[in-house]
């Protein structure tokens, strides 16, 4: 059986506020983003709240990967406490390299270069709520992948599933 692989990371999107940090978790069998955070700080527990939203709809069973750069909210004594409650186990890339989470910066590009760059928004609610649009109602059902088969990830995931129940 393979292993299930995440990967997380955060940015930052300009707003007339103040800049709000954005931290999600993709998993990287489907692409699909199953936990993300968005707040007006860059602590441990913006990427918290996106891990906690993956741990809550993913449910897994088994011990799962989740790759990280070594930034500060990632080797938080919070972080490794919540990993060990949750069974994940972290992976991280030496500094300056970024291949573990290359599929979470490739995500933030598409996010910026098809969505935040057309945008100045006036508040954090106003980011906050382009990003939930972006994530949930456009990239998870609609925006297809290459590496999916030009499938989007939640079409995918469907598609991979009734192949495992012999639909």
């Amino acid at each position: 059986m393979v292993q299930e692989q995440w990967s997380s990371d955060i940015t930052y999107i300009r707003t007339l506020e103040g800049f709000v940090y954005l931290a999600v978790v993709i998993d990287l069998y489907s692409r699909r983003v199953i936990g993300w955070s968005l707040q007006s700080r860059q602590t441990t527990d913006v990427v918290l709240q996106a891990l906690l939203m993956a741990v809550w709809r993913r449910k897994p069973r088994n011990r799962v990967l989740i790759h990280s750069d070594q930034g500060s909210q990632f080797t938080s004594m919070e972080w490794a406490s919540f990993l060990k409650a949750h069974n994940l186990e972290h992976s991280m890339s030496r500094r300056g390299n970024c291949h573990d989470n290359a599929v979470v910066e490739s995500f933030f590009n598409l996010l910026k270069r098809e969505r935040i760059k057309r945008r100045t928004y006036k508040s954090r609610e106003e980011a906050r709520q382009d990003v939930f649009d972006y994530i949930e109602m456009f990239y998870n059902p609609r925006r297809k992948h290459v590496r999916n088969g030009m499938l989007s990830p939640v079409e995918f995931e469907r598609q991979q599933e009734m192949k495992t129940e012999g639909v």
